[in-house]
């Protein structure tokens, strides 16, 4: 047995060896980190121990969205507040502090392309581990890995598989009496629910009502990792049993038993068919040889992913579409007309669109360009850098971060003009090449080779309902509705989108 001199004398040690690796990581690797980037020319906010400028961040948040805004005002400073006052005295590339992290902040185009194109320099930020409960799978994986599960999962994405979900415009007939031709409506939980639904069955197919239940849990999810993102972060604070963090827990383990039980379902049901996401994905994970397929941890990883990514993505875009559309009724009306144009119109049923006809939509096309490039589902994608790399003329050292603010960029009069904060769809006419000069200043999916594996498969969703609604609705802004974007991992509508609908 130790005398207790020794262990007091190995207990300072221990102190001693945490108290200097606190003091490192709070203090002197972040000093020495501003230092070299401010020695390089690269201006900054000063860094503040520990909390960097969350709190600062947080509290210009709250200010700008105590103030009401209209359709026409610029949401950046809604979204990105301290980006955009630091873009507007600082310039293109600057950096501020993601708690004791540098984060490098650039809006040049060519850097932007350098990040998206170099992806062993600049790898995707799932270091946080909030954020990989929501977003791991593909989005998280390196090289061979990544590669290997893109090519899994790509036969997921084949067109024919998306179905045509007309229940929420059948729900919204129901709304009206028959005396009424008009009605109020706040769309937003129903293109939530609608493409939950959509996203259900391309994910488990006959299994999508349980898969409706895990998009519930990741609703929640999303909304608690939101807010824990505002706090500063503090390793280890995660396995501390506060009530978020209880929930949270409580959360990933109800997802992954449902993921289980379904995994164990279909092998005692031998279902061998790949059908949908989750069967191709079992399917894989059946193999013989793990070298080619995945494991079933890998299955639930991906299929959480998929979910959460995929659903985001489409109900956004949707609802800020009805939106746009609602104040701008003379490209609703061109939406409508190129819809009755492809589908015909049937008094009695109309007609439902395929695949085909969904890719011809060339208004419906620039509109959700514009609507992607005014109102990005993901406000700032984010890189991490693990070792020394070059950025233009710049050298970033391992352990800074850089950031992209996607919602910024995209409405920079510098690139787009003018008339950048203005819904014009027709910039997009002849594609997006032209409407961005071939530069890298539109990427709401991502750019270059890891593009969002999703975007078709998301526009081509929106394009279903949309054409839906437009067939059965016309719509026009409430006087209810209150405009306030707001990050919640995705830009929604923080009051709802209220508005009235009229039957044709």
């Amino acid at each position: 047995m130790m005398s207790l001199p020794v262990v007091a004398g190995a207990l300072l040690v221990v102190s001693a060896v945490l108290l200097i690796r606190v003091v490192n990581w709070v203090w002197i690797k972040p000093k020495k980190l501003e230092s070299y980037l401010r020695r390089q020319g690269l201006p900054g906010t000063p860094y503040t121990p520990l909390v960097g400028d969350t709190k600062r961040n947080v509290n210009m948040l709250m200010e700008t969205r105590s103030k009401p805004i209209t359709l026409t005002d610029d949401i950046t400073p809604r979204l990105l507040p301290l980006t955009l006052k630091m873009f507007n005295s600082h310039g293109r590339t600057f950096f501020t502090w993601n708690g004791p992290v540098p984060a490098i902040m650039i809006t040049n185009p060519e850097h932007i392309k350098e990040v998206f194109s170099n992806v062993d320099g600049f790898e995707k930020d799932t270091s946080f581990h909030l954020i990989r409960l929501l977003l791991g799978g593909l989005a998280s994986y390196k090289e061979d890995k990544w590669a290997r599960h893109r090519r899994i999962i790509n036969p997921a994405f084949h067109l024919e598989k998306i179905k045509v979900f007309d229940e929420v415009v059948c729900q919204w007939e129901r709304l009206f009496t028959d005396e009424e031709s008009s009605c109020e409506v706040d769309v937003w939980p129903w293109l939530v629910n609608l493409t939950a639904d959509g996203i259900s069955h391309a994910a488990f197919g006959s299994s999508y009502r349980q898969g409706q239940r895990i998009f519930e849990l990741q609703g929640e999810l999303s909304q608690l990792i939101a807010h824990e993102l505002k706090k500063p972060y503090i390793p280890g604070l995660r396995f501390y049993p506060t009530k978020s963090n209880r929930r949270i827990k409580a959360i990933d383990k109800e997802i992954e038993t449902i993921l289980r039980g379904m995994v164990r379902k279909r092998g005692a049901a031998g279902e061998a068919e790949n059908s949908d996401l989750f069967g191709v994905l079992l399917a894989s994970s059946l193999e013989e040889s793990q070298e080619n397929g995945i494991s079933v941890e890998e299955v639930m990883s991906e299929c959480k992913m998929f979910y959460f990514a995929g659903q985001e993505t489409t109900s956004v875009l949707l609802v800020w579409t009805m939106v746009l559309l609602s104040h701008h009724q003379d490209w609703q009306e061109r939406a409508r007309e190129e819809v009755r144009q492809m589908l015909g119109v049937n008094n009695n049923n109309n007609n439902k669109p395929d695949v085909d006809s969904l890719n011809n939509l060339k208004v419906m096309t620039m509109i959700f360009n514009e609507v992607l490039r005014l109102y990005p589902p993901v406000a700032e994608l984010r890189r991490e850098v693990n070792k020394e790399v070059k950025l233009g003329n710049v050298t970033l050292p391992a352990g800074v971060r850089v950031y992209i603010p996607t919602a910024l960029v995209h409405r920079d009069p510098k690139l787009w003009g003018e008339d950048a904060g203005e819904f014009k769809p027709e910039r997009f006419k002849h594609g997006t090449s032209k409407a961005t000069k071939n530069q890298v200043s539109y990427f709401p999916f991502g750019w270059g080779l890891r593009i969002c594996i999703g975007q078709n498969f998301s526009l081509l969703e929106a394009k279903m309902a949309m054409a839906l609604i437009l067939q059965k609705f016309s719509f026009e802004l409430s006087p209810s509705y209150v405009h306030s974007p707001q990050i919640v991992m995705t830009t929604r509508p923080q009051f709802g989108a209220h508005l009235i609908l009229h039957k044709l």
